[in-house]
């Protein structure tokens, strides 16, 4: 099959003519142009967002819930199946140290976040040197257990 330049064609319905506002009563769009009455909401720049006609808004009648700690900083959760993970891709060898900068290397740790905590999920292969800034005390003593060493900054 094919075709000439000027066979070319939109699909159908890919281009519709903008609506004429106030252009008589036949329209469907004349003189209110579709904004309904006067009044608060027939002027622009007006948005009442969770107003319910002077009913008490659905954001106040529910209870409050939960709690946004805004000092809270993001860490990355590094745990033994991760740092197997490494090992077993060849990205890291028996002995070495871990630490953020290996991490973002890898891919495994976003290069915005800034500490490190070492939880004990799994169980170390090899022993590792691990530079981190929190360490759960389980995962501690899987460290000293595996002969490794833990640097917290």
């Amino acid at each position: 099959m094919s075709f000439t330049l000027n066979e070319i064609r939109d699909n159908p319905g890919a281009r519709t003519k903008a609506k004429l506002l106030g252009r008589g009563i036949g329209s469907g769009l004349g003189k209110t142009s579709g904004k309904g009455g006067k009044g608060q909401t027939a002027r622009s720049g007006v948005s009442l967002n969770g107003f319910e006609g002077g009913q008490n808004p659905i954001y106040r009648r529910l209870p409050k819930r939960g709690f946004k700690n805004i000092h809270a900083t993001k860490k990355y959760e590094l745990d033994f199946n991760k740092v197997n993970l490494l090992l077993d891709n060849g990205l890291v060898k028996a002995g070495e140290k871990i630490d953020r900068d290996l991490l973002v290397k890898a891919g495994f740790m976003s290069k915005h976040l800034n500490e490190i905590s070492l939880l004990a999920n799994g169980k170390p292969k090899e022993k590792f040197s691990y530079v981190v800034t929190k360490a759960t005390k389980t995962a501690q003593s899987l460290v000293s257990e595996s002969g490794g060493e833990l640097v917290i900054e």
